[in-house]
């Protein structure tokens, strides 16, 4: 039946499709050490997640001394290079992107990386697994801010509510909560707790569309007062 579809399945990129969170802190503990600086492991998973301009803020205070836009661009030609040798593509998670596309469900892909960078995993992936695409430099606010999955939900012509999310990050999964999609967290170089308001998912090996699909009806139930 149609309407025990999402209107919509929107996927968050770095860390969820693929695993370049690695690329990032490579990068930027290359730059922070160019200014004498230092910069952990810990560090960086401290900013996964946030927009680069908020992230860029944070290498300031790191001894980087140069304006955010240069140092968005200087790390972000770095993972394009790393990107460029390599894609990590997260194990099952294309599997299901192409399920969810084979039933028929639009989809959209909706990071913080800015739209140089996310052009290069897109043609990777297959753009044609994607009906709209929304990066970090064409929002107004960035995650956790709702704006960047209320955009996706907008050019897809649907409302957030029915559409499903499917996130790894704390800043993104916040987004994706407060859009008011059902939503999947798939954490990585993170931990997430339970919560009432998303599926905490261990990864997507072994899962599959009905998985999908039954976070989507839970979510249903809930919402229409009826039982999960």
């Amino acid at each position: 039946m149609t309407d025990a579809l999402p209107s919509a399945v929107l996927w968050d990129m770095d860390g969820t499709l693929v695993d370049t969170e690695p690329y990032w802190m490579r990068a930027e503990s290359e730059l922070i050490g160019s200014w004498g600086g230092t910069w952990t492991e810990q560090d960086g998973l401290s900013v996964v997640g946030f927009g680069l301009p908020d992230a860029a803020k944070v290498f300031q205070s790191h001894g980087v001394d140069l304006p955010v836009e240069q140092i968005i661009q200087t790390l972000t030609d770095r993972v394009i290079e790393l990107t460029r040798v390599e894609v990590p593509y997260r194990e099952g998670a294309l599997d299901l992107l192409r399920a969810v596309r084979a039933a028929g469900i639009p989809t959209g892909l909706v990071t913080m990386s800015y739209r140089d960078f996310a052009d290069v995993v897109i043609a990777a992936i297959g753009p044609e697994l994607f009906d709209v695409t929304v990066t970090g430099d064409e929002v107004a606010a960035t995650k956790p801010d709702p704006a960047p999955y209320l955009r996706g939900a907008e050019l897809l012509g649907v409302d957030a509510r029915t559409a499903v999310a499917v996130e790894d990050s704390r800043p993104g999964v916040a987004s994706a909560v407060a859009s008011g999609a059902a939503v999947i967290a798939v954490p990585l170089h993170v931990q997430l707790p339970e919560s009432p308001d998303y599926a905490l998912w261990d990864g997507f090996a072994g899962r599959g569309l009905d998985d999908l699909l039954a976070v989507h009806a839970s979510r249903a139930a809930r919402t229409s007062g009826g039982v999960a």
